[in-house]
C-alpha cells in the first residue's frame, strides 16, 4: 500500500483498520461490512476483483453489481450460496462475470461465442488431491500436515484442504452450473492429474474445446483484468513435447464423500448449496484445528445435508439465515 497509495481501503477489523489508519495517513482505511461494500462500490473504479474467502464476499459482491462494475470472480462462494439471486442481479444490471479460478476461465474462454443450448457437458478437471491414490482404510489417519499438501498449487489453507477432500471440485461444479446456467446433469468432474487441461466443454455434435496452459494463476487472473482483450503474458510457450502425458480417470466418490455430496446439494438446488458450503467451512475449520478427523469431514457434512429443511433462496435474508444456520450446526455436529 506504501508502493501503490490507493485511495481507499477497507479492513474488515476495527482495530486492524484504526492501526493502519495511523500508519497510512493520506489513505482512506475504512472497516467492517460498511467498508467492504463501500470499496466494493467505489465510483472511480470500473472494475472490482472479488477474491474474499468464504461466504462473507456475498454482500460486497452484490454491492459491486449494483453498482454495475465488471467483476473478476475469484470467489466461488458467492455464486454456491446465491447463484440464481446473483446472476438475475448480474443481468438486470447487465453486468460481466469474469472467472478467475483456472477451471472456470477456461470454461468461459472455450464457451465464448458459443449457445448454451449447444452444450452437451461442461467437464471440470481436478488434480486428485494429495490423497488420489492412498487406499481409502488409510484416510482416517490423515493429518493437517498432510492434507495441506497439494500436489500442483500453492494455495490459502482452506481451498487446500478442500482440494484434497474433493469438495474443491464439487463447489466448482456447483458454481460452473450458475455461471454459465447450465443444468446440473450436464456438469461433470474428472481427475486429471498433470492439470495441463484446466476444463473442457463437449457440444452437441462431439467436438470437445480444452483450454491448455501451464498450471499457473497468472493466465486467468491476467484474462480476468484484460478481458474482452489477450494481452502478452509472463508464461513462456507452451511445450508439447515435454508435456504430452495426458491422463484421465474417474474420482473415487466412496473415498472422495465431499465430492458425492456436493454433486447430491447441486441436483437438489434450493438452499442445499449454501447450507453445504456454510457447513463445509466449519467443520474444515475444526479438521485444522484437529478437533475431527479428516474422514469426518464427509461423514458429518453427510449427516448435516440429511437433516436439513430447505428454503426456496430468492431473498438475501433467507441466504444468510441458511448460513448461519448451517454453521451454527456444524460446530456442533
Amino acid at each position: 500500500m506504501r508502493e501503490f497509495q490507493p485511495k481507499v481501503v477497507a479492513v474488515f477489523d476495527f482495530d486492524a483498520a484504526r492501526s493502519l489508519q495511523k500508519r497510512l495517513p493520506k489513505v482512506s482505511v475504512l472497516a467492517g461490512m460498511d467498508g467492504l461494500k463501500a470499496v466494493a462500490a467505489f465510483p472511480e473504479a470500473d472494475f472490482c476483483m472479488l477474491a474474499i474467502m468464504g461466504s462473507l464476499g456475498l454482500i460486497p459482491a452484490i454491492e459491486a453489481i449494483c453498482a454495475k462494475k465488471q467483476i473478476g470472480l475469484a470467489t466461488k462462494e458467492v455464486l454456491i450460496s446465491a447463484g440464481e439471486l446473483i446472476q438475475n442481479l448480474a443481468q438486470e444490471k447487465g453486468v460481466t462475470l469474469i472467472p478467475v479460478d483456472s477451471e472456470h476461465s477456461a470454461l468461459f474462454q472455450c464457451l465464448k461465442g458459443e449457445k448454451t443450448q449447444e452444450v452437451r457437458r461442461l467437464i471440470l478437471t481436478a488434480s486428485g488431491g494429495p490423497f488420489r491414490h492412498m487406499p481409502l482404510k488409510q484416510l482416517s489417519q490423515v493429518t493437517v500436515k498432510e492434507a495441506l499438501c497439494h500436489p500442483n498449487y500453492f494455495m490459502g489453507p482452506k481451498v487446500t484442504i478442500d482440494s484434497s477432500t474433493l469438495m474443491n471440485k464439487g463447489l466448482e461444479m456447483i458454481e460452473a452450473r450458475w455461471l454459465y446456467n447450465i443444468p446440473p446433469s450436464q456438469v461433470e468432474a474428472v481427475i486429471h492429474p498433470e492439470q495441463r487441461i484446466h476444463s473442457c466443454v463437449e457440444f452437441i455434435d462431439g467436438s470437445v474445446m480444452a483450454q491448455m496452459s501451464e498450471p499457473d494463476m497468472l493466465l486467468p487472473i491476467q484474462y480476468a483484468l484484460t478481458y474482452p482483450e489477450r494481452k502478452r503474458g509472463f508464461l513462456p510457450p507452451y511445450d508439447f513435447l515435454k508435456n504430452h502425458t495426458l491422463t484421465f480417470f474417474q474420482p473415487d466418490k466412496e473415498k472422495f464423500l465431499c465430492l458425492k455430496i456436493a454433486e447430491e446439494a447441486m441436483r437438489l438446488g434450493q438452499s442445499y448449496p449454501c447450507f453445504l458450503n456454510a457447513a463445509n467451512e466449519v467443520l474444515v475449520e475444526r479438521f485444522m484445528n484437529q478437533k475431527i478427523s479428516w474422514m469426518e469431514i464427509g461423514t458429518k457434512l453427510e449427516q448435516l445435508i440429511s437433516s436439513h429443511q430447505p428454503l426456496n433462496l430468492l431473498t438475501l435474508e433467507a441466504i444468510l439465515e441458511t448460513d448461519g444456520l448451517a454453521r451454527e450446526k456444524a460446530r456442533v455436529a
